[in-house]
């Protein structure tokens, strides 16, 4: 059966789900930083610069309406900051886990002398408090992969797109070949492992691999991308396929979405 989006163990349903990953979330916030730069060896702060410069030529517009959702602790947040110019319209930054917010929200800045800074915002991705056909550019760094459900997700990020405006999410992947091998070892055994060390938690970071491994691969999530009515849509994968950028845009002229 294609994926539909995220099954935390024990869940039954949609809601019951989004729960338990807020729930997740919040009780890892205290330590997510560290764990996310020391799991990856700071490759993560390479894919998140790769994604702000791919959206270059929108960021680099001030007036330009840019929404990080699922924003965690607002590292993403940031990479798409240093692509703005001084006094840019702020970016929205959005999750719907208070506490991993409220850690990002002390890295935003408050737009001092200019500079530019983000706006957090608690929001459930699937039900945006923002009006339809808003938004320029919706980026999304490892959290897409956490939806209750993913159609539902692409088709409100369709809704709160301007026509032509463009959509990123950042998520891993699993490699195959050689390469693949290594990092199922790494990925299923020792980084629950540290996880577990360095958290004090056991189900979040056995979590993880579980969830890459159900997320759709490539081809499926180009294909639902399609039917929910991007165009453009591509994929570009980060260091051997651990990780890749999808991409796509809202075509010029569409009516509102429901």
């Amino acid at each position: 059966m294609p994926a539909t989006g995220a099954k935390p163990l024990g869940t039954a349903d949609a809601a019951e789900a989004a729960r338990a990953v807020r729930q997740m979330f919040d009780s890892i916030a205290p330590r997510y930083d560290l764990l996310n730069h020391v799991l990856s060896a700071n490759v993560d702060r390479l894919w998140w610069w790769r994604t702000a410069r791919r959206f270059r030529a929108i960021l680099e517009d001030p007036d330009a309406a840019v929404l990080d959702i699922c924003c965690g602790t607002g590292d993403m947040t940031m990479a798409l900051l240093k692509q703005r110019p001084a006094g840019a319209r702020p970016i929205l930054a959005a999750d719907f886990a208070r506490g991993m917010l409220s850690r990002g929200a002390r890295k935003f800045g408050g737009g001092k002398s200019g500079a530019p800074y983000a706006i957090p915002l608690e929001a459930d991705a699937l039900h945006l408090p923002l009006k339809s056909e808003s938004l320029d550019l919706i980026v999304t760094a490892f959290g897409f992969r956490n939806l209750a459900n993913y159609e539902a997700g692409l088709r409100e990020f369709n809704r709160v797109l301007k026509p032509g405006g463009q959509l990123g999410i950042l998520e891993f992947s699993e490699p195959g070949g050689a390469m693949g091998k290594a990092y199922a070892l790494y990925f299923r055994r020792a980084l629950p492992a540290i996880g577990r060390l360095i958290c004090g938690k056991d189900g979040p970071y056995n979590y993880l691999p579980t969830s890459v491994g159900a997320f759709p691969p490539p081809s499926e999530m180009l294909s639902m991308m399609r039917n929910a009515g991007y165009v453009d849509c591509a994929w570009q994968p980060y260091t051997f396929g651990i990780a890749g950028l999808y991409t796509a845009k809202r075509p010029p002229g569409t009516l509102k979405t429901a």
